[in-house]
C-alpha cells in the first residue's frame, strides 16, 4: 500500500452519476431511477437531483428485488421516461461542459445504457462524454491482484467508504464519488482528469482482453467471443458485455 497523498485538483469537485434499471442489457433495458450530484473535496454532496421514471415496460421481479422499485410504483409516481432521460443527459452535459469530471462505478454500463435510452427517445445523446472517472477501472489497475469480487459495496468497504442503502441510485452515486477520492489519496493518479480519462480507455481495453482470456479458458465464452472493452460508452453490438461488477 502506498502512503496517502494529497488529492489531485480534479477530485476536489466531482460529479457523481448512477442508474438503477430494469436489467443489465444496455441496448434493451430501461432506466428506473437516476441520480446526478456534485461532491466537494470532503466528499459532501453539495448539489443533487434524483429521478424516478416510468420506463414504459414492466420491471422484472429480479430487478425490483435489487432496487425496490415495482412497476406499479414507477407507473404511479414516475415521470415519463423521455422527460427523465432528457433531464439526466442535460445535467451530465452541464457538468462535463464545465470540465467537472463525472464519477460512475462501472461507467460503461451507466453511460452506455443512457446513450441507448437517449436514442430510443430521440434525444441527442452525450457524444464522447469526458472526463469520466471510473473507480472500478482504477481499482482493478492499481490493485490488480487483490482477490475477491469488486462490487461497489465490497470496494467501498475496502477503502473505508460507508455505503448505506446499496442499489439506491443516490447512495451508490455518492459512494462511488467517495471511493474515487479515496483512490486518489491512496494511489498516484494523474493530476489531470483529462489524462486520467485517456488512461482509463487503455486500462479498460486491457482488462477486457484479460477477462476474455480467462472466460475462454474456463469455457464461459467461445474462443471467437470477446468481452467488450470500449469505455466509457459501448455500442452493445456483437461483443459480450461484462456487467458483473456493476449494479442494476
Amino acid at each position: 500500500m502506498t502512503a496517502l497523498t494529497p488529492l489531485p485538483p480534479w477530485v476536489t469537485r466531482v460529479g457523481v452519476f448512477d442508474l438503477e434499471t430494469t436489467g443489465i442489457d444496455v441496448t434493451r433495458d430501461r432506466i428506473v431511477t437516476a441520480h446526478v450530484g456534485v461532491l466537494d473535496h470532503h466528499g459532501a454532496e453539495i448539489a443533487a437531483r434524483t429521478w424516478l421514471a416510468d420506463p414504459g415496460v414492466p420491471i422484472p421481479a429480479g430487478a425490483t428485488a435489487i432496487h425496490g422499485i415495482t412497476s406499479e410504483r414507477a407507473h404511479r409516481d414516475g415521470s415519463p421516461a423521455a422527460q427523465v432521460i432528457a433531464g439526466v443527459v442535460a445535467a451530465l452535459r452541464s457538468l462535463l461542459d464545465q470540465g467537472v469530471p463525472v464519477v460512475a462505478y462501472n461507467a460503461a454500463f451507466d453511460f452506455s445504457l443512457l446513450a441507448h435510452e437517449a436514442r430510443r427517445h430521440r434525444i441527442a445523446p452525450l457524444e464522447n462524454p469526458s472526463p469520466v472517472i471510473d473507480p472500478l477501472i482504477i481499482d482493478k489497475t492499481y490493485d490488480r491482484y487483490r482477490p475477491g469480487k469488486r462490487t461497489l459495496e465490497i470496494v467501498a468497504a475496502h477503502y473505508g467508504v460507508d455505503l448505506t442503502g446499496a442499489h439506491d441510485a443516490s447512495a451508490d452515486a455518492v459512494a462511488a464519488g467517495r471511493v474515487a477520492q479515496a483512490l486518489a489519496q491512496r494511489f498516484p493518479l494523474p493530476p489531470s482528469a483529462g489524462e486520467l480519462h485517456t488512461r482509463q480507455i487503455g486500462w479498460a481495453r486491457a482488462q477486457a482482453a484479460s477477462l476474455t482470456d480467462y472466460f475462454v479458458r474456463i469455457g464461459r465464452i467461445e474462443p471467437t467471443e470477446r468481452v467488450d472493452g470500449r469505455w466509457p460508452v459501448r455500442d452493445g453490438d456483437a461483443t459480450r458485455q461484462d456487467v458483473s461488477a456493476g449494479s442494476l
